[in-house]
C-alpha cells in the first residue's frame, strides 16, 4: 500500500509540474493584471488530458490516504 502511494505522489508531483501557468506572467499577478483572467481561456488539447489527469490522480490519492489510515 505504500509502494502504491508512493507511485501515486510521484505522479500526481510530476502532472502538476507539467501543467502550464495560466497567468500572463509574474507582473500581472502582482499589479492585478485583468479581473478576468481566467473567463476567456479554456483548456484545449493537452491542457485538457492533464487537467483531467491531475484530477483523477488527485482523487485516487485522497482514496488511498483514507483507506491506508484505517
Amino acid at each position: 500500500m505504500k509502494t502504491f502511494l508512493l507511485i501515486i505522489s510521484v505522479l500526481l508531483i510530476i502532472i502538476v509540474l507539467l501543467q502550464s501557468g495560466k497567468a500572463e506572467g509574474p507582473t500581472s499577478i502582482i499589479s492585478g493584471g485583468s479581473s478576468d483572467l481566467f473567463s476567456k481561456r479554456k483548456e484545449r488539447g493537452s491542457e485538457l488530458v492533464i487537467s483531467r489527469i491531475t484530477l483523477v490522480l488527485g482523487l485516487i490519492f485522497f482514496v488511498v490516504c483514507l483507506v491506508a489510515s484505517f
